[in-house]
């Protein structure tokens, strides 16, 4: 389990800079997106190739992955949009909300029993984010676009967990980010109506971070997350991505200064999200036989 520790919390870490990247890049959300994707399924299709491995799984597997995968790029898209609507900020703390909506959708979705630690964990993470904004009105729709990604992030790993009883991590991220894909580029003619763009084509300095995101913050960061989710339980997964907010937070701040616009209460917010992974972290030590990892 050590090293499943290390490996999401590597993911957690590349996972810090999508943010930043999102407003480095100047193109609107869905157009991201799609490039995000694109350059993925590129580089994983490649690797497959370079590998000589067969995907394997039967329609059914593909299906449900592809599935998934749609589930994904809605994530990415509203995530995006939040920061749009608000500030680099705003969006990252917001997605530590994950751990509130897993602990309320497990039990139903897998048919487990509620665990109320989990809830109230959960919480403590939504009273972070509340003292962090005290919900200022002119972040109001960033914050409800930021939380409704939050969701769809929640979702996704409980729906992976059953997933990958049939198909191994490699294997799963393909078939979902090629399904993401495939669902934005329908879905963009549809985008493009009610929300119209300027530009389709990125800059020189747009590809650059795209490809930083695509490769290095989604390929290999996504594979390092799947492999975790294999052994710990969607919703430490889910609690320890909070710390995703605070390397996003750091770094807007060294290079938006964001800092200027937050209160006194952003402190006192982030501590009891920190305090919200350390407390789910001890108790899966604890579980795991006496705090020793094997």
């Amino acid at each position: 389990m050590k090293r499943a520790f290390l490996q999401l919390h590597i993911a957690v870490f590349l996972a810090g800079f999508t943010g930043v990247l999102g407003r480095l890049i100047t193109l609107n959300e869905a157009v991201l997106v799609w490039y995000r994707m694109a350059i993925t399924c590129m580089v994983l299709w490649i690797m497959w190739l370079y590998r000589d491995k067969m995907p394997g799984g039967t329609r059914r597997q593909i299906l449900q992955a592809s599935g998934v995968g749609c589930i994904l790029a809605m994530h990415w898209v509203t995530f995006y949009a939040g920061i749009r609507l608000s500030n680099v900020s705003t969006g990252v703390i917001c997605i530590s909300a994950m751990g509130f909506f897993t602990a309320i959708l497990e039990p139903p979705m897998l048919r487990t029993k509620f665990d109320w630690m989990e809830v109230l964990l959960g919480l403590l993470a939504i009273a972070g984010i509340s003292i962090v904004f005290h919900f200022d009105p002119k972040y109001k729709l960033g914050i409800a676009v930021s939380l409704f990604s939050a969701f769809l992030a929640s979702i996704f790993p409980i729906f992976n967990r059953q997933i990958m009883r049939g198909l191994d991590a490699e294997t799963t991220t393909r078939y979902q980010l090629s399904g993401g894909f495939l669902f934005i580029t329908l879905l963009m003619p549809v985008y493009f109506h009610y929300q119209p763009v300027d530009r389709l084509l990125p800059s020189l300095a747009d590809w650059g971070w795209l490809l930083i995101l695509g490769i290095l913050c989604t390929v290999v960061a996504y594979e390092l997350f799947m492999k975790a989710l294999r052994i710990i339980p969607a919703f430490t997964v889910n609690l320890t991505y909070n710390l995703e907010p605070i390397y996003g937070v750091v770094l807007a701040f060294l290079i938006y200064r964001e800092d200027r616009e937050l209160n006194h209460g952003f402190y006192l917010g982030f501590a009891l999200i920190i305090a919200s992974v350390i407390l789910q972290t001890m108790r899966v030590r604890k579980s795991a036989g006496g705090g020793q990892f094997s």
